[in-house]
């Protein structure tokens, strides 16, 4: 599956941002002002963009052809396009930062903008919340969006849902799926199938998927938040009991066992009919269309809300932004603007499995025939994304070993959250 981290940027990343601040090379204390008539040259100049989502031979192909007519419509400017994975963009972002020489333009992911804003890494881009909210939904802006400033505009999107074979619930005699976490329990428990204590099929498969990812998402079903005014809310009691509800998938109603299914497996549990349903990506479908498309064309698989006090789907993507320190801000905003718009949005989405990001490429045949991506973007007013804090690309990293805490019987819930808010505290502090 072809998934787009929320944020990769690591803790020696950070400390490398640090660093360039500390010296005085590349960053200022904030984000840098709106791009004017007065702060460039014009709309001409030489541009260098870093991109993680046309990284492929035929995403490079798609991009250099976009890049074309960009270049027709604004034939000052020209574009140097330097293609790496989410893997690597880190490193390159910071190799850049640091050296004195970042990007004109950054593509970069959900939870990103406030730790690179409160280095200097990012321009305010000089627009309006309700002026873009005609063009995205605006659940969506809120990834671009700080201290009340637009620093970002997305692209692409993706989410993780719930995913179900139709086929495996009919069987079992439910005409539909799941309408709430408590129903989702249920009927996973009925679903799933063992034989001499060995698991053959899971009802609910909560293990292909990040840990922290899947949380979230069930965390924000249960009606609670990352964080409130700056400071950790992921250890109330409404995230102890998302988090309950998970370990109790494992160790209590047995539901799936730890070394069924893997995070990035090459075909998931649930095209194998190993899994009943999932909690994934929805770039299954793209998974779908490669390993096992006679489930699309016998429509065998659909995808449903996670609802419990509210409810609530994970999204992530990957957004457009321009450098604080770029010398044509005029012609790097038009690129950010281009990159983002309804002409581009699609089609870096259609060649990753994503989701386009503009509201106009709802009644696109792509959307219409990827029911996956049509069903996460009929239901992006439900849209949560994870950030928030600057701190937060680096205490993301303690969520997988908390999470994994609870769900191998080595803390409770409540002490699995306690502790990480702990080290969220310590680490906020450590950067205030």
């Amino acid at each position: 599956m072809r998934s787009i981290p929320s944020s990769s940027l690591s803790r020696r990343g950070l400390l490398g941002l640090g660093a360039a601040a500390a010296a005085g090379a590349a960053l200022s204390a904030c984000g840098g002002p709106a791009p004017g008539k007065s702060g460039g040259k014009g709309g001409s100049g030489s541009l260098r963009m870093i991109t993680p989502i046309f990284d492929r031979s035929d995403g490079q192909q798609l991009l250099e052809s976009l890049l074309a007519d960009f270049k027709k419509a604004n034939p000052g400017v020209s574009v140097q396009a330097d293609y790496t994975s989410y893997d690597k963009l880190n490193e390159k972002l910071t190799t850049a930062i640091v050296g004195g020489t970042p990007y004109d333009v950054m593509l970069m992911g959900v939870g990103w903008i406030p730790p690179f804003v409160k280095k200097g890494v990012l321009a305010d881009l000089g627009t309006s919340e309700s002026a873009l909210a005609k063009i995205y939904n605006p659940r969506v802006l809120q990834a671009g969006i700080y201290e009340g400033k637009v620093y970002a505009r997305p692209i692409v999107l993706d989410t993780r849902i719930g995913i179900y074979r139709k086929d495996i619930l009919a069987e079992a005699g439910i005409d539909a799926p799941p309408k709430n976490l408590t129903e989702l329990k249920e009927m996973a428990k009925e679903l799933t199938v063992r034989k001499g204590g060995e698991l053959q099929r899971t009802g609910l498969d909560i293990l292909s998927n990040d840990l922290r990812q899947t949380f979230l998402p069930i965390m924000w079903a249960h009606g609670a938040d990352l964080f409130k005014d700056g400071k950790p809310a992921f250890d109330s009691p409404e995230a102890v009991a998302a988090l309950q509800w998970m370990t109790d998938i494992i160790r209590k109603d047995r539901i799936e066992d730890y070394g069924f299914t893997q995070k990035g497996a090459v075909t998931a549990p649930l095209i194998q009919g190993r899994a009943a349903m999932m909690i994934g990506h929805n770039d299954m479908w793209r998974q779908l269309k490669d390993s096992a498309p006679q489930l699309i064309e016998e429509d065998k698989v659909g995808g449903f809300l996670l609802e419990q006090a509210r409810p609530a789907l994970f999204q992530g993507g990957t957004l457009a932004t321009m450098s604080a320190k770029t010398k044509s801000p005029e012609a790097a905003k038009k690129l950010v603007e281009f990159l983002s718009g309804e002409s581009v949005s699609p089609k870096a989405a259609e060649q990753r499995g994503n989701i386009p990001a503009v509201l106009s490429a709802a009644d696109s045949a792509y959307v219409k025939g990827d029911k996956l991506v049509a069903f996460a973007m009929d239901n992006l007013d439900h849209a949560f994304s994870e950030g928030g804090v600057p701190s937060w690309l680096e205490i993301r990293e303690e969520f997988k070993p908390a999470i994994e805490s609870a769900l191998t019987g080595k803390a409770s819930a409540s002490e699995a959250l306690q502790s990480l808010a702990d080290k969220a505290n310590q680490i906020i502090a450590k950067d205030s």
